[in-house]
C-alpha cells in the first residue's frame, strides 16, 4: 500500500509539473526553428566541435533573458512595446518596434523557404508551390484557430527533434574530445568564426523570443483571471511556476542545440562536408540514425523534413505574432491570438502582411539555407539593444515593484549584453580586415 501511495504522489507531482509548462516550453521549442537547425548544422559542419562550448555557456544567459521577459509580462500585464510606450520616448518605442518587425519578417521568409526546400526533398513540387501552400496554411491556422489548440498539435511534430539526441548515441565519436569542446571555449580570430558565432547567439537568444514570451505571459495572466483593477495580482508562487516553465523550455532547447552541433560536427565535418548549401546536405547529418534501414538516405530526409516543416509551422506564427504584438501595443490596437478576427483587425493585419512579405523575400534569389544563417546573424545584432532595454525595464522599481531584478538576474543580463555586443562588434571589425 505504501508503494502505491508513493507511486501516486510521484504521478501527481509529474502531472503538476506538466500543468505548469506553457509559454516557456513553447518559446524553447520555437527557438530550435528552421533558422536554428540550419545555423547549428552549418556551425558543426564548418568548425566541427569548435563552437560546441556555446551550447553549454549560452544556457544560463538564455534562461536569464527569457526569465526577465516572462517576469515583465507577468508582473505588468503588458508587452514590451506597451511598457516602452508608457515609460520611454517615442524614438525608443519606434526603434524597438522597427528592429523586431524587420528581424522577424526576414526570419519568416527564411523559415518559409526552408520549409519549402525540405518538402521538395520528399515531393518534388516546384519551390513556389510549396512556399504558397505553407504560407496559406499558416495564415489560415493562425487566424482562424486558437494558438493553444494549434500549438498542442505542433508540439508532437517537434518531437522529431529527438532524432538529433538519438543520433548522438548512435554515431561513434571521440567522447573525450566532445566533452572537452563542450566545456573549454575555443576562439578563432577571423570573420568566418565571429560571423557564425553571432548567428549561433542570435538564433538562440532572439528578439522574437523576448516579445513572444512577454506577451504570452500576459495572455496567461488574463486567462487565469489574475487581473485585478487593470493590474495583475501576482504572488511569489506564480513567479516560481513561471521560472520552472521557462527553465524547462530553455534546457530542452539547449540540449537539442548541443546535439545538432555534435551530430553535424561528427557526421558532416569529419566527412569533409564543411559548407551546407542545400537542405539535402543538412539532412545527411541524420543518416547514421537510419543506416541499418533500406533507403537510409530517404529516411534521413524524411526525418529532417518533418522536423523542419513541423518547427516551421510552430515558429512562423510566433515570429509574425510577436511582430503583431509589438506594433499593436505601440499604436494601442487590441491584440491577442485568442481574439477573433473581427475584434482585432489590426493585429491580424500585421500577422498577414509580415507573413506575405516574408514569402516574397524567397523570390529575390537568396539560397534558402544561406538565408536562415543570415537571418540568425541579423538577430544576433538586433538582440543587443533590446537586451539593454530589457535590463532597464526589469530593474526599474517603478515598473516592476517588488519583482524587479535581483543581483543575480542583473549580472546574468549584463554579461549576456556584453557578450553578444562583443561578438557583433568583433564580426564587423574582422569584416574590415
Amino acid at each position: 500500500m505504501g508503494e502505491q501511495k508513493k507511486a501516486s504522489v510521484k504521478r501527481n507531482k509529474f502531472l503538476k509539473f506538466l500543468s505548469i509548462l506553457g509559454p516557456g516550453l513553447t518559446t524553447g521549442a520555437a527557438d530550435d526553428d528552421p533558422s536554428g537547425i540550419a545555423t547549428y548544422s552549418q556551425t558543426g559542419a564548418q568548425f566541427g566541435y569548435g563552437q560546441l562550448w556555446t551550447a553549454f555557456y549560452m544556457l544560463p544567459f538564455m534562461m536569464g533573458v527569457q526569465e526577465a521577459c516572462a517576469r515583465i509580462g507577468m508582473v505588468t500585464g503588458k508587452g514590451i512595446a506597451a511598457i516602452v510606450k508608457a515609460n520611454y520616448n517615442r524614438f525608443i518605442l519606434y526603434g524597438v518596434v522597427f528592429i523586431v518587425v524587420i528581424a522577424n519578417i526576414i526570419n519568416i521568409g527564411a523559415d518559409i523557404g526552408a520549409m519549402a526546400a525540405a518538402a521538395k526533398l520528399l515531393i518534388p513540387f516546384p519551390f513556389i508551390v510549396w512556399t504558397l501552400l505553407f504560407t496559406a496554411s499558416i495564415l489560415i491556422l493562425e487566424i482562424f484557430t486558437t494558438y493553444k489548440v494549434y500549438a498542442k498539435i505542433l508540439k508532437w511534430l517537434a518531437l522529431s527533434l529527438l532524432a538529433y539526441p538519438l543520433t548522438v548515441f548512435i554515431v561513434k565519436m571521440p567522447w573525450l574530445t566532445v566533452l572537452k569542446a563542450t566545456f573549454i571555449p575555443h576562439v578563432e580570430f577571423n570573420f568566418a568564426f565571429f560571423f557564425i558565432i553571432t548567428g549561433v547567439l542570435g538564433t538562440t537568444i532572439s528578439p522574437y523570443m523576448f516579445f513572444w514570451e512577454t506577451s504570452q505571459e500576459v495572455e496567461e495572466v488574463k486567462e487565469k483571471r489574475l487581473m485585478k483593477h487593470g493590474k495583475p495580482s501576482i504572488r511569489p508562487s506564480h513567479i516560481h511556476s513561471m521560472r520552472i516553465d521557462n527553465n524547462a523550455g530553455m534546457i530542452i532547447s539547449e540540449i537539442t542545440t548541443w546535439s545538432i552541433l555534435v551530430v553535424s560536427g561528427t557526421v558532416l565535418h569529419n566527412s569533409g562536408v564543411t559548407d551546407i548549401k542545400t537542405a539535402a546536405d543538412a539532412a545527411k547529418a541524420l543518416e547514421p540514425l537510419v543506416h541499418s534501414f533500406p533507403h537510409a538516405g530517404y529516411l534521413s530526409k524524411l526525418i529532417f523534413s518533418i522536423g523542419i516543416i513541423g518547427l516551421g509551422f510552430l515558429a512562423v506564427p510566433i515570429l509574425s505574432g510577436s511582430a503583431a504584438y509589438a506594433v499593436s501595443e505601440a499604436v494601442s490596437w487590441k491584440s491577442g491570438l485568442n481574439l477573433k478576427l473581427k475584434r482585432a483587425h489590426g493585429f491580424y493585419g500585421v500577422i498577414t502582411i509580415a507573413t506575405i512579405i516574408g514569402l516574397i523575400i524567397n523570390f529575390v534569389g537568396i539560397n534558402p539555407v544561406k538565408a536562415l544563417v543570415y537571418s540568425a546573424v541579423l538577430n544576433g545584432v538586433a538582440a543587443v539593444p533590446l537586451i539593454f532595454l530589457i535590463i532597464r525595464i526589469s530593474s526599474n522599481n517603478k515598473i516592476m515593484g517588488q519583482y524587479k531584478s535581483g543581483w543575480l538576474s542583473k549580472i546574468i543580463l549584463w554579461i549576456t549584453f556584453l557578450g553578444m555586443a562583443a561578438a557583433a562588434i568583433a564580426m564587423f571589425v574582422m569584416l574590415g580586415k
